[in-house]
């Protein structure tokens, strides 16, 4: 069984989308966590209520203080923003993604949508069976993008940035 980490500075906004997503498509293949480096008291409601427009419910998680010892429980970890203070890991996957902490259901789809994604295709390089979309696509719905790159793979490879938002 495969464990992702995904982290952001707060575990309220990014982190959280992205692990709701991966949970709600993996099912029982994967164990998904998530951890902030500043973690915030609570998930931000509007993230709550974008995932709830999809059928996920992720009410009853709480923002967590990424360590050492959550951070050796994955087999990859995923930082939703450039700079982060990691823990040495052996795979960190970089997806440089907006902060939507000020963004209200309809600014959050775009970056729900583009986070579904790229959390399908690290599923689908990780596991060896694939599930259906969690959620049907918005009318805001971001272009697909290869926004992901390796930690370890060269400049050359970096894809496109997404730190300007959707």
């Amino acid at each position: 069984m495969t464990t992702f980490l995904f982290v952001c500075v707060h575990n309220a906004g990014r982190s959280q989308l992205a692990a709701g997503l991966a949970a709600a498509r993996a099912g029982s293949d994967v164990t998904v966590l998530s951890a902030g480096t500043e973690p915030d008291t609570a998930v931000s409601a509007t993230v709550l209520a974008s995932l709830a427009e999809i059928g996920i419910d992720r009410s009853r998680e709480v923002p967590r203080l990424l360590t050492a010892g959550l951070a050796a429980r994955a087999d990859v970890l995923v930082a939703l923003k450039p700079g982060l203070d990691l823990p040495a890991h052996h795979r960190v996957e970089l997806w440089p993604l907006p902060d939507p902490a000020a963004w209200d259901v309809d600014g959050i789809r775009p970056l729900r949508d583009h986070l579904d994604t790229l959390v399908a295709d690290l599923l689908g390089e990780t596991s060896s069976s694939h599930v259906a979309p969690c959620r049907g696509r918005s009318g805001n719905s971001v272009p697909r993008q290869a926004a992901h790159r390796r930690q370890d793979a060269s400049p050359g490879d970096q894809c496109a940035d997404t730190t300007k938002g959707p």
